[in-house]
């Protein structure tokens, strides 16, 4: 997850350790005491608080353990109505956050607000953000042309912005994509020499997606009687916002896959997670596996090379880029201790959605605090079969179907790639 929930350890009391084979944290007495402090010490708590310059980390902190929880009542509904109508007011940072929660939460409810916004703001984020809150619920031509004219004309002001680019990429390609042919993804000559997993996602993101691992020597891990190794993959948000944006869902695209690492966040647990970077995060040599590069050769070439022939004019497949150079940092691939009752109405659950990482599946036994089940644990044994967790990870949407995406869906395609 990407930001740090420093409001969670303040409140929770639950005393845990990762070197322990017993988390003490999912056991079901420990769950809903963390549920009742949450709600009572950060949420109701920081509403209760009076809004002020001095009081917005407090609302910020309330707005996402909302979101974290998924929990409403009328009296939290009142607290945000009002944060709505402060909303021109306030400082980015609370724009921000409150616009995360209205767009996860409080669809269509507040357009009057975030279109006051959207015509004052100079922030690109926050441009963006209330262009999204308001096409979430208002799609109409009359609107999407009102909002590209002002895009197009903060882009002449500001040529080159990766949120703004992002933004009228996405209010001009409404229709279905041209998607070139699949398959060279996965082709044994693509990228050599390189572990890879690719994740593939459905373009609605409510659906769980399924991750493959190839070796570097471009076959693709199969298991038992010959079957493909794969395990569904969420890269759902929490927020559900589009992944050029902070917190959005996992950006479509290339990322650099550099090692394991064990999480101390509660939320996350001590299955190895596996470390990503995306374009800009850290340096390009290690990004493009360069060492002759400098430090910022970010050419937006170089990432053009890493796709094959036929995806290099693709755009969807370039927005780890892009959000990569609008600051977004901390994309890994891990699994979960978070509770998934949170999220029992959703349509991906038992998985949990995250800050905008790719998540596994996980499920612990309450009684006594064992892991039950474990992609996460499944897909780490996979990446050290293949040669180690260093190459590229790729996430790429398929289509817009309705559904998890399951193996059916990939086989012709490794099929084409020539691939057993």
């Amino acid at each position: 997850m990407k930001r740090n929930f420093i409001f969670f350890f303040l409140v929770c009391c639950i005393q845990h350790t990762f070197a322990q084979p017993v988390l003490l944290e999912v056991l079901k007495p420990n769950r809903d005491k963390l549920f009742r402090n949450i709600v009572r010490n950060t949420i109701n708590s920081n509403l209760t608080v009076p809004l002020s310059d001095s009081s917005e980390d407090k609302w910020e902190d309330a707005f996402r353990a909302i979101e974290f929880l998924a929990y409403r009542s009328p009296w939290i509904d009142k607290k945000i109505n009002y944060a709505f109508g402060e909303l021109p007011g306030r400082t980015v940072a609370f724009q921000r956050s409150l616009l995360e929660l209205g767009f996860a939460m409080y669809p269509g409810m507040f357009n009057a607000q975030a279109k006051s916004l959207l015509l004052k703001t100079t922030d690109a984020k926050v441009f963006a953000m209330c262009a999204n809150y308001i096409l979430k619920t208002d799609s109409s031509e009359t609107e999407k042309r009102t909002i590209y004219e002002i895009t197009n004309g903060k882009l002449s002001a500001d040529n080159g912005n990766p949120i703004l680019e992002q933004l009228l990429y996405q209010l001009t390609n409404t229709e279905k994509n041209n998607t070139p042919s699949i398959h060279t993804l996965l082709q044994k000559n693509y990228l050599p020499g390189h572990v890879l997993i690719i994740s593939f996602q459905r373009t609605n993101r409510n659906y769980p997606g399924l991750v493959l691992v190839r070796d570097a020597k471009g076959n693709f891990l199969t298991e038992a009687y010959g079957n493909y190794f794969s395990v569904p993959q969420l890269a759902r948000s929490i927020t559900g916002l589009p992944g050029y944006l902070t917190n959005g869902n996992t950006p479509e695209g290339i990322y650099r896959m550099y090692g394991f690492d064990q999480s101390k966040s509660i939320f996350i647990g001590p299955t190895n997670n596996i470390q990503l970077s995306m374009p800009f995060e850290k340096k390009a040599s290690h990004f493009f596996n360069n060492p002759a590069l400098v430090d910022n050769d970010w050419n937006i070439n170089h990432y053009k090379n890493l796709l094959p022939e036929n995806f290099r004019n693709y755009y969807p497949l370039f927005q780890s880029y892009y959000a990569g150079k609008a600051g977004r940092t901390e994309i890994i691939a891990h699994g979960t201790t978070v509770d998934p009752a949170y999220y029992k109405a959703k349509p991906y659950y038992p998985f949990t959605p995250t800050q905008g990482c790719l998540c596994t599946k996980e499920l612990w036994n309450e009684n006594t605090g064992t892991l039950l089940e474990s992609d996460q644990q499944k897909l780490a044994d996979a990446v050290t079969k293949a040669g180690g967790p260093y190459g590229y990870a790729i996430v790429f949407n398929l289509d817009d179907s309705q559904e998890p995406v399951t193996i059916k869906d990939i086989y012709l395609f490794l099929k084409l790639a020539g691939q057993k």
